[in-house]
């Protein structure tokens, strides 16, 4: 199934203080050109370009960090998720600073900048990656595996098990497209433990980290509200992969299964797939070589 490349009808912009670095930051989407990709770039560095690419992570630390000449910037899986969720191939993310904001912690504000700004398909096509055989990363009893589907979508079923009161086990199965995104995963706020806060501070990370932007537990309950969703955890982890995927810079179709698996495990996935499907393409590409070469030979033995 090929698919029309998008972009942005317009420009839109947000602004919001970094979860990790807790600084403010300002990222303005903009329209680019059939071809162009998603890519990231340094406004505050002279316009420095970082392609939202798997060979560009640089970060896995509770946050995915794509980075070049020893810049990155931080926190990139949920404006990826709803870009991609919007079916956009086509975009600059000119970002200030080092890290993308984290607004409320979910994926929703950056959809409505998405629909406010609306989106237009470009005169150009693009190959989605399609599944031919089961591939799969495994970490312990951590893992995610793909395997080939006769759909035309990318299906998610995605598992945790955390031994807290207010979590334990959650499943979630999501055929992803704009809508179902929307509706079912973009507002699952990213979450955090009390006991973990210090170790992270040290650490250089969680230092914008409050109630209004992440969902807070100490050892037994949500100190900070109501969900979203009861299930709001393992909504979460779904809109994590699904920005997480953005760096294969293609489109996925097949069946994804993951089990407690994060950021890491996601970025293993993503280089495997990238791998696998880079060796079916160049052995199609052999094959129609070998079959135009033989059609060749063919037609000149039947002179006359």
């Amino acid at each position: 199934m090929t698919m029309h490349r998008k972009t942005l009808n317009a420009p839109v912009a947000i602004e919001g203080i970094g979860l990790h670095s807790g600084i403010y930051t300002r990222v303005e989407l903009r329209p680019t050109s059939a071809g162009s990709g998603l890519a990231f770039v340094r406004s505050d560095l002279d316009g420095l370009r970082i392609p939202a690419h798997q060979s560009n992570t640089t970060a896995l630390d509770y946050a995915t960090s794509i980075g070049r000449d020893d810049v990155s910037i931080g926190t990139v899986e949920h404006l990826l998720a709803a870009i991609v969720a919007a079916g956009i191939t086509d975009l600059d993310i000119v970002v200030d600073g080092t890290e993308v904001p984290i607004i409320d912690g979910s994926a929703l504000p950056f959809i409505h900048l998405i629909e406010a700004a609306g989106t237009r398909e470009l005169d150009a096509t693009i190959e989605p990656i399609r599944i031919r055989e089961t591939i799969e990363v495994r970490d312990g009893d951590k893992f995610v595996r793909i395997e080939p589907t006769r759909s035309d979508h990318l299906q998610i079923r995605y598992n945790v098990d955390f031994a807290h009161p207010a979590i334990g086990k959650q499943s979630m199965k999501l055929e992803l497209n704009a809508e179902s995104f929307t509706k079912k995963v973009a507002g699952a706020r990213t979450f955090g433990f009390l006991r973990d806060v210090e170790k992270m501070r040290a650490a250089g990370l969680a230092r914008g980290g409050s109630v209004e932007n992440c969902i807070v537990l100490d050892d037994h309950r949500v100190i900070n509200g109501a969900l979203r969703y009861t299930d709001e955890f393992v909504r979460h982890k779904v809109l994590d992969l699904v920005g997480d995927l953005a760096l294969l810079g293609r489109p996925l179709v097949g069946e994804i299964s993951a089990s407690r698996a994060g950021h890491a495990l996601h970025s293993r996935f993503v280089a495997a797939v990238l791998e696998k499907s880079a060796e079916w393409e160049a052995s199609e590409n052999r094959q129609h070589a070998d079959s135009a070469s033989s059609g060749a030979y063919a037609t000149a033995g039947r002179q006359e």
